[in-house]
C-alpha cells in the first residue's frame, strides 16, 4: 500500500489546507478507482472505503493481487463539510457532486471538483460510494448510468442484492458518475444501506462487493470471499414511490429491505399538535421496501418509499 497526497483542500477561512490522500495497491496500471465520501455527512461511504483499505492492505500483503492491477482508493474529499457538520460545500452551499468534471480556474466547488476528476481519470473501473439527494436507508445496491457506453452485466459481479439501471436527467451530466463514464471509465455507484451514521454489516458487504467484482474480473485472487446474492437487475423507473399527502410527525412501522404485502402499513403521520393520526402510508403493492426516507417532520407531497415491485423467491 502506498498513501499519497492528491492534493490539498485550500483557500479556506481561518483554516490551514486540508490534504486529500489517496491509497494505492498493486501495479502503476490503472486498473480501479473508488471513491468515498465528497459530501460533508457521507460517514458511511467514508467508513466504507477505510474498510477496503484495510482489506486491501491485508490482500497486496498476502499477494493476492495480479500483477497487473493496480488500484486506487480515495476514503474522503469532503473533509470541510466534514468538519464543519454540512452536507454541501459550507461558504455557498453548492453540491460537488453537481460541479463535474470541473474548471481548473472556476469557483471553489468547481476546482474542487476537477482535483478529484484529474486523480480519478483514465482507470479502466470506477467505484463510487455515494449517496442519494433524499437522506435515507437503501436495500445496498449498484447503481449503474444508461449512457450507452455502460456494460449493464458486470454490474452483477458486485454479488449485491439488486443491480438498478438509470436513464440519466439533465442534473445527472454534471455527476462524478457520468462524467466518468463519458471519460471511458466503467462506471458504478454502490450505495450501502445508511449515509450520515455508520451501518457496519452494510459497509463490509459494500467493499466485499467491490473485491468480489475484482475477483470475478481475475484481478484478486480470495477464495474466502462469501459468494454474493444472486444480483436482480431492475430499472429506477420501475420502482413504485409512496408520497405523502399530508404533512405532519413521520412514525415509521417498516424499515428498508423488509418485504411488505399490497395495503400493509409503512408508516403514520401525527397532527404534531394533537398526535392524532392524519394520514397512514399503506404499500401500494406487493414488494421489497427499496428506500425509506429520513424525517421526523414530513411536508405533503414528498416521496417517503420506494417499494421494488415483486414477489419474494
Amino acid at each position: 500500500m502506498r498513501k499519497e497526497l492528491l492534493f490539498t483542500i485550500d483557500a479556506l477561512p481561518y483554516r490551514q489546507p486540508i490534504p486529500v490522500y489517496g491509497y494505492y495497491f498493486g501495479s502503476e496500471e490503472k486498473t480501479l478507482a473508488v471513491m468515498g465520501a465528497i459530501r460533508g455527512d457521507e460517514f458511511q461511504q467514508m467508513y466504507t472505503a477505510a474498510t477496503l483499505v484495510q482489506k486491501l492492505s491485508a490482500l497486496e500483503k498476502e499477494g493476492r493481487l495480479s500483477d497487473d492491477c493496480g488500484l486506487l482508493v480515495i476514503p474522503c474529499a469532503g473533509q470541510f463539510s466534514m468538519n464543519v457538520s454540512h452536507r454541501f460545500w459550507p461558504l455557498d452551499n453548492t453540491d460537488i457532486n453537481r460541479m463535474f468534471p470541473g474548471y481548473d480556474e472556476g469557483e471553489t466547488t468547481q476546482r474542487l471538483a476537477w482535483r478529484i476528476f484529474e486523480s480519478l481519470k483514465g482507470y479502466e473501473y470506477g467505484v463510487h460510494l455515494t449517496s442519494l439527494y433524499l437522506p435515507g436507508d437503501f436495500v445496498p445496491h449498484v447503481r449503474i448510468m444508461d449512457t450507452g457506453l455502460q456494460k449493464n452485466e458486470e454490474g452483477l459481479d458486485f454479488g449485491l442484492p439488486y443491480l438498478v439501471i438509470r436513464k440519466p436527467r439533465p442534473y445527472d451530466t454534471t455527476t462524478l458518475n457520468y462524467n466518468w463514464q463519458i471519460w471511458e471509465t466503467r462506471t458504478f455507484s454502490l450505495y450501502t444501506r445508511a449515509t450520515e451514521s455508520i451501518d457496519e454489516e452494510s459497509a463490509r458487504m459494500g467493499a466485499d462487493g467491490v473485491l468480489r467484482f475484482l475477483s470475478k474480473r481475475g484481478m484478486l485472487s480470495c477464495t474466502d470471499l462469501q459468494p454474493g446474492d444472486d444480483t436482480l437487475e431492475i430499472s429506477e423507473k420501475d420502482l413504485v414511490a409512496v408520497q405523502s399527502r399530508s404533512g405532519g410527525i413521520l412514525l415509521y412501522d417498516r424499515k428498508a429491505s423488509e418485504y411488505v404485502k399490497r395495503g400493509e402499513l409503512l408508516a403514520r403521520i401525527t397532527d404534531p399538535y394533537t398526535a392524532e393520526t392524519v394520514e397512514e402510508l399503506r404499500a401500494p403493492q406487493d414488494g421489497v421496501i427499496f428506500f425509506a426516507r429520513h424525517a421526523q417532520i414530513i411536508s405533503a407531497h414528498t416521496v417517503v418509499f420506494r417499494i421494488i415491485p415483486h414477489m419474494p423467491a
